[in-house]
């Protein structure tokens, strides 16, 4: 901490008053163009991937006593009162430090690319832990569905864990910005299509995912070269759209993987 670098006392500072919004209200994300990052695990999965803040917030005292260990020249620095930035935390145990990142620019599905399509998921844990899975499978994309809770929203980023910052993430998407994908789209079913043990699964490929209660919609289902579903010997009647996810997009990795 130098002379030059204030400590934000007040609760009623206006820039505190900004990061609330975000940290509340996940569609504040997509109307500002930027996301909060929680905490040092997050903050510096963003800085590896070449992710660089426009913002760096922290605790007064964390900022003393660790504030040589970051690589943020050219980043406007904030430093906040202990007790106060507890206010910015969703955490039981509030993160000490955080980032304002800038979102990508908006654009077009990439042609070509293994993708995970999400049609109206509203739990934030399920998407992250999606995002999570497509970036370990090798899913460039993610491509939410209007209606899909938003990407760059707090719970989701908590629960992807960094993964956002490996994938192309595109929302507010309909039906008809699927047509240039170029790659066969895949429906999960819990009563029809092939067993996924079974199929032959094409690579690259897109997964649909539908919203937790619903399922995929009509639209997108008939968009879809193929449905597949789960064997469940246990009896279950549907497995969790995150688990499913998972299974699904793992069994599309390993079956085209070089060793596989």
């Amino acid at each position: 901490m130098t002379a030059e670098t204030p400590v934000i006392r007040s609760r009623d500072n206006a820039l505190l008053k900004q990061l609330r919004r975000l940290l509340a209200d996940g569609a504040a994300s997509r109307r500002q163009g930027r996301a909060w990052l929680e905490g040092d695990h997050l903050c510096r999965a963003a800085l590896q991937r070449g992710v660089q803040p426009e913002l760096a917030v922290f605790a007064a005292s964390a900022w003393a006593a660790e504030g040589a260990q970051w690589a943020i020249a050219g980043s406007r620095l904030v430093l906040v009162d202990d007790g106060l930035f507890a206010t910015l935390s969703s955490l039981e145990s509030p993160a000490r430090m955080g980032f304002v990142v800038p979102l990508p620019e908006p654009g077009a599905p990439v042609p070509g690319m293994a993708s995970v399509v999400l049609d109206g998921l509203q739990d934030p844990g399920n998407v992250g832990a999606i995002l999570r899975c497509a970036s370990a499978f090798g899913f460039g994309q993610v491509l939410a569905m209007k209606g899909t809770t938003a990407l760059w929203g707090p719970k989701v980023l908590r629960a992807g864990m960094g993964a956002h910052f490996g994938l192309r993430l595109l929302e507010g998407l309909a039906p008809a910005d699927l047509a240039g994908l170029g790659v066969p789209l895949l429906a999960t079913s819990s009563h029809r299509g092939d067993w996924l043990h079974r199929a032959t699964l094409p690579w690259p490929c897109g997964w649909i995912l539908g919203h937790e209660g619903q399922g995929v919609r009509p639209e997108l289902e008939a968009l879809a070269a193929g449905h597949v579903r789960i064997a469940q010997p246990g009896g279950e009647e549907s497995l969790n759209v995150a688990a499913a996810a998972a299974i699904c997009m793992h069994a599309s990795a390993v079956a085209h993987a070089p060793d596989a």
